[in-house]
């Protein structure tokens, strides 16, 4: 959807010498996904955004949108079809809020019945009531309402593309996640290509498909942000995504990456071969399954020493378990929480899929592996390589 080819800006300084903000950036932003740019203050990641939307002029390069080449579209016209949102929200404090919303829609020809009909949708996108809220003016609402507002702003002409500006940066963390769900939630559902910048690297990696790192205008690494975190192009990535990278995974590894599965026992097997699979394999539980594949539970080797019966007739219930898609920090809270060495993870029908454990964790994140299964790495003295979708 969005593809950036050697974009270059250059600016000229006071004493006459260049100085080059953006140098020969390129990157592709597959359809429906959501890019972070990264990078410390002055790296060229805000001009390069501004050039999306020729704010700022490029000096050179080009930028293609759904594969056309926006040079020759007038500025005006291509900005009525980006959404826009900045950190100061810019919500213009004479019109209602309704009126806010609709401003685009109204520019490009909607009449009054369908604006209002999108205004009351977009709300109710982000829990305001339209009825309470519509005819307000910006100066009656919260700082993080008006956040939302000027978040459903940009997307009230439905554009393909949206642009964000640190558009989360102003507002206090507990009403910062609160949007950052709701912005999440409206993203996967609308399926728009955003690009945003961001100081923020847990922002990045809570949000971002794919994160570019940005250094003295130079596009460092581009990838996935686990495959980022697990293998950082160099000492300034690892540096600036922090020295607790590993730690940052666990939100983006899910339960189904670090599960290992091991044999099981069906429910009508005698507890003497539940025990004699055990010793061989050195375990201290078997999962219990049933002939349709559903997961009864597990019966401990304690359980089954030198004991008559069937597997089913001393099964235990799992105090927990764990589904495909969990991340493993909720996976860990979830055994401190329950004292457990071990999670099961079921998927919705209740058949296992494996087992999630402490060392299978550590195993890994240890491993080099990532979720992140096509790497777009650029370093200063790379050629540009496209990226795609993982």
């Amino acid at each position: 959807m969005i593809r950036l080819e050697q974009l270059t800006k250059t600016f000229s300084q006071k004493d006459g010498t260049q100085f080059t903000a953006v140098d020969s950036v390129s990157l592709t932003v597959p359809e429906g996904e959501i890019c972070v740019f990264l990078g410390p203050s002055g790296c060229g990641k805000t001009t390069s955004l501004k050039m999306i939307n020729r704010l700022i002029p490029p000096t050179s390069g080009k930028v293609f949108l759904n594969g056309e080449d926006t040079t020759g579209i007038n500025a005006v016209e291509l900005r009525r079809h980006i959404g826009y949102v900045i950190q100061q929200i810019g919500l213009f404090p004479n019109m209602t809020i309704e009126e806010n919303i609709t401003v685009v829609p109204r520019l490009l020809g909607w009449d009054r019945k369908r604006c209002r009909a999108r205004a009351i949708e977009l709300m109710a996108m982000v829990s305001l009531d339209p009825k309470q809220y519509l005819g307000r003016y910006p100066r009656e609402l919260s700082g993080g309402q008006q956040q939302r507002i000027g978040v459903i702003r940009a997307l009230a002409a439905d554009p393909p593309v949206l642009l964000m500006d640190e558009p989360f940066g102003a507002v206090d963390p507990i009403n910062r996640e609160s949007i950052q769900n709701e912005f999440f939630q409206m993203q996967r559902q609308l399926k728009k290509t955003v690009i945003m910048v961001s100081h923020d690297i847990d922002e990045a990696i809570k949000l971002g498909d794919r994160v570019a790192i940005f250094r003295q205008g130079k596009l460092v690494q581009y990838d996935h942000p686990d495959k980022m975190l697990a293998q950082p192009a160099n000492d300034f990535v690892a540096t600036f995504v922090g020295h607790d990278r590993t730690l940052k995974r666990l939100l983006l590894v899910r339960a189904e990456d670090a599960a290992v599965r091991q044999p099981t026992i069906d429910a009508n097997r005698p507890l003497q071969d539940a025990y004699a699979m055990m010793d061989e394999l050195d375990a201290r539980h078997l999962v219990v399954t049933q002939q349709s594949g559903h997961t009864l539970g597990y019966v401990a080797r304690r359980d089954a020493r030198g004991t008559q019966g069937t597997c089913a007739e001393r099964v235990r219930p799992f105090k927990a378990v764990a589904a495909p898609d969990d991340n493993l920090r909720i996976l860990l809270s979830r055994m401190y929480e329950h004292n457990l060495a071990w999670l099961p993870v079921l998927d919705v029908a209740g058949a296992y899929l494996g087992e999630v454990t402490q060392d299978s964790i550590a195993d890994y994140l240890s491993s080099g592996r990532s979720r992140g299964e096509v790497s777009s790495v650029l370093t200063p003295q790379a050629v540009p390589v496209r990226a795609v979708p993982a």
